[in-house]
């Protein structure tokens, strides 16, 4: 054997007995906690149970015997209909951010849909079709450019009294498009005969709605095959409805005082033309920023006002 053998040989063997000593030296029952405890630590804080072995316990939420929309029910029993809930309802229920934010959010908005749709005689539960189509965001606009909480097109919110131009666009005025929303929805209930294919003709309009159920000889919602987004539409309201409506239920712990509120503002009646926004909110002890977010449907720096109406801007107290 040669030196350089034996060198090697001689370093392997010292490895091993360093590490048989160190094993040795570390077992469990030997390791000492920081405050002299003598009780072995677990990083796991389980010591029966291997790290790699360790599966999270996600529980699904279970579907509620009486499922209904606007009154109205919901065939259940169909499995179909049933599954297409069921994928709805886990998207609510495992998007927390989202679904947290919209609770929150409902506290501040919900106080003033529910009056409106209830003067109009339009069932409550159309509140969360708002929060289907713009997740209560006052101006978002959408790729087929949409826009407001209740997501108008230009043309139809102006066919139900919406001012929509450069200067104003009312798409963003929660009352205003929450009244118009109303209109939509009555002349649709009284088109089709049922709520649900009211919500339905909202999302893919009332020339569509006609004329799917006349191809398919049917009257009801759910006996209709449609494009993948209205087959979602109502499922997802239906969903929102039920965890907004019971989140303790799913698992969502929002305290009273959580809830955003509704915002409190002074209103100036303006009837004449504005050349300067920013001047105006100066003169009333506000900021222009302070304008935009009490007033999101102002568009433009200016208003001509053409015609002389009478707008109500709202101001911080």
């Amino acid at each position: 054997m040669t030196i350089l053998q034996k060198i090697l040989f001689a370093s392997i063997g010292a490895g091993v007995t360093i590490a048989l000593i160190v094993l040795t030296s570390t077992s469990p029952s030997d390791t000492t906690n920081p405050d002299g405890n003598d009780k072995a630590t677990s990083s796991t804080n389980a010591p029966n149970m291997e790290l790699d072995n360790y599966v999270q316990k996600v529980k699904t939420p279970k579907l509620p015997d009486d499922l209904n929309f606007a009154g109205e029910a919901v065939p259940k029993g169909d499995f179909q209909i049933r599954e297409r809930i069921d994928r709805e309802l886990l998207s609510n229920c495992f998007r927390h951010s989202s679904t947290i934010y919209n609770l929150k959010k409902a506290g501040r908005y919900f106080p003033v849909i529910e009056p409106i749709l209830k003067k109009n005689g339009v069932p409550d539960d159309f509140k969360y079709l708002a929060v289907a189509e713009s997740d209560l965001y006052v101006d978002i606009s959408s790729p087929a450019k949409a826009k407001g909480m209740w997501q108008f097109l230009a043309s139809t919110a102006q066919g139900y009294g919406l001012e929509v131009n450069s200067e104003v666009d009312e798409r963003c005025h929660v009352e205003k498009a929450t009244e118009a929303a109303c209109k939509f929805l009555l002349k649709a209930k009284k088109d089709f005969g049922t709520w649900t294919l009211a919500a339905a003709s909202y999302n893919m309009g009332g020339g569509r709605t006609r004329q799917r159920t006349g191809e398919q000889g049917v009257e009801s919602y759910y006996d209709l095959y449609l494009n993948k987004e209205t087959t979602r539409y109502i499922p997802r309201i239906i969903a929102v409805k039920e965890v907004m409506a019971n989140p303790a239920k799913y698992g969502f712990a929002i305290d009273e005082d959580d809830l955003y509120t509704p915002i409190e503002y002074k209103t100036v009646p303006v009837t004449t033309s504005v050349t300067s926004w920013v001047d105006f909110a100066k003169k009333h002890g506000a900021t222009y920023r302070e304008l935009k977010i009490y007033n999101p449907w102002i568009r433009s720096k200016k208003l001509t006002n053409k015609y002389k109406k009478t707008y109500e801007i709202r101001l911080p107290k």
